[in-house]
């Protein structure tokens, strides 16, 4: 039978060497960072899972260091770091002590795997009775996150770390001007080469459920969607972008990845910076659950939905999935 003259696609479609000659968007363990959660404590051998993300944990020091060693054997090459203090107060001074639980986390990391990029998440949650970002007003003020205040505070978190030896600093608060407090400081201390990733463009979002369990820094009032991007808007996007931009930010994030990658791919479009997309709490979990019912291949998904990120336009990708992804040998 004679058929007119059509677009023969498949033909580089016939075996997976094929396809992955052909392939446009890969990946690779430069594109991927691993959040961990430290915890102050005396015992060494803490290791608390974490119920509502299957295979995380919250570690003690000696145990991150563990977990990480094997993470490194497996080739990752970049963390993010959370913290979760012994005490809390109202004003987070855990965030920028000298000898706080990610200060000594940077510190032991960056001597034990001196090539090993060390990010910093620079924020006041985790470390705040309250649970906000910020600090509270009072008087007439009471009950409000104060921007302003808490630059200072952002930037003496930022500085702590850069003296322990982290490689970046990502303030996540969302406050105003805080990267061009943060710029300031860190190069007055001199710490002018130290990169600043900035999640710019952060959502006020219901992904980020199971992380409150993980770092236990839910606000005990109130939300932060005076201070976090409402789902619905697009265009503030580029006002807070070009703003860090303006203010010293070197790379950014957008936060959620999965549901925002409309948002990614204009950004990557727009400007000529470096672009991360971090696949929350939320979005680890729901694969993690539907895996474990069988409703989902695992493997398959968390490709998939990787490669999705990373085709938006995401340069890098943090993601829950990092660690495992290069132990199984999904990614190398």
């Amino acid at each position: 039978m004679n058929l007119p003259e059509f677009h023969r696609g498949r033909r580089l479609r016939r075996s997976a060497a094929l396809r992955g000659m052909v392939r446009e968007v890969k990946l690779c363990a430069d594109d991927l960072i691993m959040p961990y959660f430290v915890v102050d404590t005396p015992d060494h051998a803490f290791r608390k899972p974490i119920d509502s993300m299957p295979g995380q944990y919250q570690l003690s020091l000696n145990e991150l260091e563990k977990q990480v060693g094997s993470a490194v054997a497996a080739g990752l090459k970049s963390v993010l770091l959370f913290g979760i203090p012994s005490a809390k107060d109202p004003l987070g001074s855990g965030a920028y002590a000298e000898d706080g639980i990610v200060q000594k986390a940077v510190r032991m990391l960056k001597k034990n795997w001196p090539e090993l990029v060390v990010v910093t998440d620079v924020c006041l949650c985790e470390y705040t009775s309250h649970g906000h970002c910020g600090m509270i007003g009072e008087g007439d003020t009471i009950g409000r996150v104060l921007n302003d205040p808490t630059l200072e505070l952002l930037a003496k978190t930022a500085v702590s770390h850069a003296r322990a030896g982290a490689d970046i600093v990502a303030p996540s608060d969302m406050m105003d001007g805080r990267v061009l407090a943060i710029r300031e400081s860190l190069d007055e201390a001199g710490f002018e080469d130290l990169p600043i990733m900035s999640y710019a463009v952060k959502y006020a979002s219901c992904y980020y459920g199971p992380f409150r369990d993980a770092a236990e820094g839910a606000p005990k009032f109130g939300d932060r969607r005076t201070y976090q991007m409402d789902p619905g808007v697009v265009k503030e996007a580029f006002r807070e972008l070009s703003a860090d931009i303006e203010e010293g930010a070197d790379i950014f994030i957008v936060k959620p990845a999965g549901p925002y990658q409309d948002i990614i791919r204009m950004l990557d479009d727009a400007f000529d910076v470096p672009m991360a997309a971090y696949q929350v709490s939320g979005e680890y979990s729901m694969i993690c659950a539907a895996a474990q019912n069988g409703w989902l291949d695992e493997k398959a998904t968390v490709m998939e939905s990787l490669l999705g990120i990373r085709r938006s336009g995401a340069k890098l990708i943090i993601t829950y999935f990092a660690e495992k992804a290069l132990k199984e040998g999904w990614i190398r």
